[in-house]
Order: C-alpha cells, then sequence, then structure tokens
C-alpha cells in the first residue's frame, strides 16, 4: 500500500507530516513512509532542534522563519508543521522533495 504524501494543501500554504532527528550528522530532508524524514544537526535540548527544523523548513520552502510553525509535536519526533505561503507553489517545493524523479 502506497502512503499518501506528507502534505495537505490550504487555503494559505500546506501541513507537513515531518519526523524530526536530531543530532545527525548533517542537515538533510528526505522522503518517508508518509512523511519527511528531517535529519538536524541540533540537538533536543532547550529547543534547539525545533529552532534548526524551522530555519531548514523556511530556507527550503524559500519563505521566511516566522511563516513556519509547529502546529502540533512540539516534543515529539513526529510533528505537523505548517508553511504559510502561495499553497500551490509550497506544494511544488515539497513534491520535489518526496520523489526527485518527478
Amino acid at each position: 500500500m502506497i502512503a499518501p504524501p506528507p502534505w495537505q494543501l490550504r487555503d494559505s500554504g500546506i501541513s507537513l507530516s515531518v519526523r524530526a532527528s536530531p543530532k545527525a550528522s548533517k542537515d538533510a530532508i528526505l522522503p518517508g513512509d508518509g512523511y519527511f524524514a528531517v535529519r538536524l544537526t541540533a540537538p533536543p535540548v532547550d529547543g534547539a532542534a525545533n529552532k534548526a527544523l524551522v530555519k531548514l523548513l523556511a530556507k527550503t520552502f524559500g519563505v521566511a522563519k516566522r511563516d513556519v510553525t509547529i502546529e502540533a509535536g512540539d516534543a515529539a519526533r513526529m510533528k505537523r508543521i505548517f508553511v504559510a505561503g502561495d499553497p500551490s507553489a509550497l506544494a511544488s517545493i515539497a513534491a520535489s522533495l518526496y520523489d526527485p524523479e518527478a
């Protein structure tokens, strides 16, 4: 069974399913099974990993850090992230991240 894509279009942006892995050797966004696997060099201490996650997603999607919000899972590995902006442009970026062949 194929998992649905890890993003959903919303009126003012997209919502992403993310599995964060702190203390990685380098920052990276990879496709997972129904989520984006995000590797972060930051440790999960004092919100450092969440700040690094917001910064990485803002840079990747070409938006300001204030446009990236952790909606759910602040202290968990699995998170729901909202990225504000043009939903179709953001979905296009998400699709290219999830399936680089597309």
